[in-house]
This record gives C-alpha cells, sequence and structure tokens, in this order.
C-alpha cells in the first residue's frame, strides 16, 4: 500500500524543458526535485512519466497532491 506523498514545497517548480522525457517525483522525497531519482523505492509510490515535444516552461506540483499531475493545479494553496 502507498504511503502519502511528502510536500516537497507549498509552491510550483517553474522550469524550462527541453524536448525529451521526464519522471517527475510523486513521494516527495527526491533530493532532485521536482525530478525522481530513485528515492520513491520502498514506499509503493511510482514517478510520474511524461514527454515535453518542444522547449516550454512549465509549473510542475511540488507539493505532491494535484489532481493534474505533474502539472500544478494550485492545490498547494489548501495546504
Amino acid at each position: 500500500m502507498a504511503s502519502e506523498p511528502v510536500v516537497a514545497q507549498k509552491a510550483p517548480y517553474p522550469v524550462t524543458l527541453q524536448p525529451g522525457e521526464y519522471y517527475w517525483c510523486a513521494c516527495g522525497k527526491s533530493k532532485n526535485q521536482p525530478f525522481c531519482d530513485g528515492s520513491h523505492a520502498g514506499s509503493g509510490m511510482t514517478p510520474v512519466p511524461f514527454k515535453v515535444e518542444a522547449e516550454k516552461k512549465v509549473f510542475l506540483c511540488g507539493c505532491k497532491h494535484s489532481e493534474h499531475k505533474p502539472y500544478c493545479d494550485g492545490f498547494h494553496k489548501k495546504l
């Protein structure tokens, strides 16, 4: 059974990404926020893979509770 994610920060991570595949940290334990570094091992959680087709700025969820993972939906304002 998966545990609750750790709130990495109560704000999104604004990042400019190049085209490619990324893995968003869902557990909140990664030292490489907002991306996965494998710290979820044993937590029952897995990272969220997503692709970027062209360079763009995105706001990735920092609180780990967004309904639109990996993107911020403002849920951190309720914490």
